[in-house]
């Protein structure tokens, strides 16, 4: 039996070189596959990295002469991104490019937690937690066409909570932002600026999966 661990980082296009440099003089050599699910860097000591682009080339790939380096620009181009962070304790609805944050709007709104209670109080509880998260929906996605109106988005990055922020792209309200190709989910704590603020960086960088090498319990 081996053990090994998985992290995540976030790397700009203006740092990603430096980063597999400091990378492979970590762990050895490198050997490059580029592969569907991205550019997967493995190393002489066992560890692998998986470098994902955080858009698609869509026409516009990023130039160099070779993997990294073209990967790096594609980072580094200004995509319009409409990002739609909501949790039960509050939300940010925002344009960003540029890893910057170009408009945008936060709130909190509160929809209580499940209950273990059971009977009348249980049904009333539920219908109160419901229509806490109805208004929030509402509100959120009428921010969301408000802010993203005036600006050009081709993508559209949801985060937070999986089911709120489903919910809130399919009001009628956000139909055309709907239909954009959407990147890949953000895992993110309740909205609030220094929130957004990161989050609008991780939008526009590249997104790292380090796998540590893996040793036997009697080495760690």
């Amino acid at each position: 039996m081996t053990t090994s661990s998985t992290r995540v980082a976030f790397v700009s296009g203006a740092r990603l070189l430096g980063w597999v440099e400091r990378f492979a003089a970590s762990h050895g050599g490198l050997t490059e596959e580029e592969l569907d699910g991205g550019l997967q860097l493995s190393a002489a000591d066992g560890a692998v990295a998986l470098l994902q682009a955080p858009w698609p080339a869509d026409g516009r790939p990023g130039r160099g002469s070779d993997a990294v380096t073209r990967l790096a620009s594609l980072a580094s181009q200004q995509r319009g991104i409409g990002a739609v962070l909501v949790r039960r304790g509050g939300y940010s609805v925002a344009v960003v490019s540029g890893g910057a944050v170009l408009a945008s709007k936060t709130g909190t709104r509160h929809v209580q937690s499940r209950t273990a209670a059971g009977g009348w109080s249980q049904q009333r509880f539920a219908r109160r937690r419901a229509n806490q998260a109805d208004a929030l929906v509402e509100a959120v996605a009428e921010h969301a066409a408000r802010i993203f109106a005036d600006h050009r988005i081709e993508y559209v990055a949801p985060g937070g909570d999986r089911t709120l922020a489903g919910q809130v792209l399919a009001e009628p309200v956000l139909k055309q932002y709907a239909a954009r190709p959407r990147l890949a989910f953000l895992d993110v704590p309740d909205p609030r600026a220094a929130v957004l603020k990161k989050a609008a960086a991780d939008l526009c960088a590249v997104r790292v999966l380090v796998t540590d090498p893996s040793y036997p319990p009697d080495v760690l």
